[in-house]
């Protein structure tokens, strides 16, 4: 018979893997690095370095992340773990491609606002026709994967407005992000970014109506259902509905607001990357980053969301969620390594007093919402109690909704209007009769108009 020591318990803190403590002591040791270390100018050393931060890196994640073996002793980490300065990166990238390392043009989207420019007679739409470039399908078919991805229409939103408001708020540092008010909130959020949204919620839609009963291919007798079948196989094997639900409690709250944020910082990534490492929009290093993001991204938004749901007390942070947030920051922090000029260039003064305003908006609400209306919830569940005569019974149904419990209080008073209306006759049971429902299972069977026990049954439910 085998037994299980106490010593090697996964509930004891050695045996844990301990992911979001790793992920945090890794960040910042690389922040450290990053912020308060002196860059060395020798190439060489800089690339050593950086080979040994990358397996250390590698190891970090093997260590908290990879799968159990068949041997525990002394620990299972130990065998988990057997399984520069900014021209040191542009050179490293010109290895890669000769064509890089290049500073690129400046290209300023916000010069020319005029929706129709009269003083151009041969062509006065000419405007919009000169923002109508590559931009365009990708931030539609972003957005469309990003929809299935998060599979919430606010959350998408959210982003989506958010994004555009960094745009405004950084385009002093990245002239890329000048542009014109009707690019802003027409062009992007209501065409691209909105239709994007619109596609993908049909698509979840769809896939959430969808039978999930596959069979095997040699099965299928018809050329068409095998044709079917190898079709569907790039669609999901099941389905699970995403419900945030971010105003029910503050860890989910949290969660949301911790979601949104590593979603918006890996888009400004995107651009400050091309901006510091000299590298076009449509080279194909830029393409590869985005595709990795959306395969990993979609894997990752599965695990915080079970993640979020699971009720296990010590729970461990998925595979590519980890390593989603690993490389969102790790890049963050190579923006602000390789130029931080750039990113140390303040914020207009009006910027900063939006974005202060807007903080404490968000503050004031997750105060109001998760401490000071649950107080005044629970200090009115007496009264709700005894308006409904139920002696403070409400009282013992732990923080629910408000509005939950005023619907509930005005269904017992309709129960206790019609319970007197039938104790006071009009051909309804008397005092001493009893109510549907108060007898036993057999007597409801026996007196159900002759119907059998059974099939009462089945005809009430």
């Amino acid at each position: 018979m085998a037994l299980t020591p106490s010593f090697g318990s996964t509930s004891q803190p050695l045996w844990r893997a301990h992911t979001l403590t790793v992920l945090f002591i890794l960040t910042c040791a690389l922040g450290y690095v990053t912020l308060l270390e002196e860059t060395p100018q020798d190439t060489a050393y800089n690339t050593k370095r950086g080979i040994v931060a990358s397996i250390l890196v590698f190891l970090c994640f093997g260590v908290t992340q990879a799968k159990d073996g068949p041997f525990s002793r002394p620990h299972p980490a130990y065998w988990r773990f057997w399984l520069c300065t900014v021209q040191d990166g542009r050179q490293f990238l010109k290895y890669v491609d000769p064509r890089l390392g290049v500073p690129l043009p400046e290209r300023d989207y916000g010069g020319n606002c005029l929706i129709y420019d009269a003083d151009n007679k041969t062509d006065p739409f000419h405007n919009i026709w000169d923002k109508l470039d590559g931009f365009v399908p990708a931030h539609f078919i972003g957005w469309y994967l990003k929809t299935l991805m998060i599979r919430d229409w606010w959350m998408c939103m959210i982003i989506s407005v958010m994004f555009e408001f960094l745009e405004y708020s950084l385009e002093h540092q990245l002239p890329n992000f000048s542009e014109c008010w009707w690019d802003h909130w027409i062009m992007d959020v209501l065409i691209c970014n909105g239709l994007g949204i619109y596609c993908g919620m049909k698509t979840l839609e769809w896939l959430s109506l969808k039978t999930y009963k596959w069979q095997g291919l040699w099965n299928i007798p018809t050329y068409k259902g095998k044709m079917k079948r190898i079709a569907f196989q790039f669609t999901p094997y099941s389905w699970v509905r995403f419900e945030w639900k971010p105003a029910s409690s503050l860890h989910r709250w949290l969660a949301v607001c911790g979601i949104i944020l590593v979603f918006l910082l890996a888009e400004l990534n995107t651009f400050y990357l091309k901006f510091v490492l000299w590298m076009p929009p449509e080279h194909y290093l830029v393409l590869l980053r985005l595709v990795f993001f959306v395969n990993v991204g979609g894997v990752a938004m599965r695990e915080i969301y079970d993640f979020m749901d699971e009720l296990k007390p010590h729970r461990k942070l998925g595979q590519q969620a980890w390593l989603v947030a690993a490389i969102t920051v790790t890049e963050l922090l190579i923006v602000v390594k390789y130029d931080p000029h750039t990113l140390t260039l303040s914020l207009p003064f009006y910027i900063s007093q939006c974005w202060t305003l807007g903080s404490i908006l968000v503050l004031t609400w997750t105060v109001w919402r998760f401490f000071l209306r649950k107080g005044i919830q629970v200090s009115m569940e007496p009264m709700l109690g005894a308006a409904a005569g139920t002696g403070g019974e409400v009282a013992l149904l732990p923080h629910r909704d408000i509005t939950m419990r005023y619907k509930e209080t005005r269904r017992q008073k309709q129960q206790s209007h019609q319970a007197t209306a039938v104790n006071n006759g009009d051909g309804h049971p008397g005092p001493d009769d009893d109510l549907p429902g108060t007898g036993t299972a057999e007597e409801e069977g026996a007196t159900n108009d002759g119907v059998p026990a059974e099939e009462g049954t089945s005809a009430a439910s």
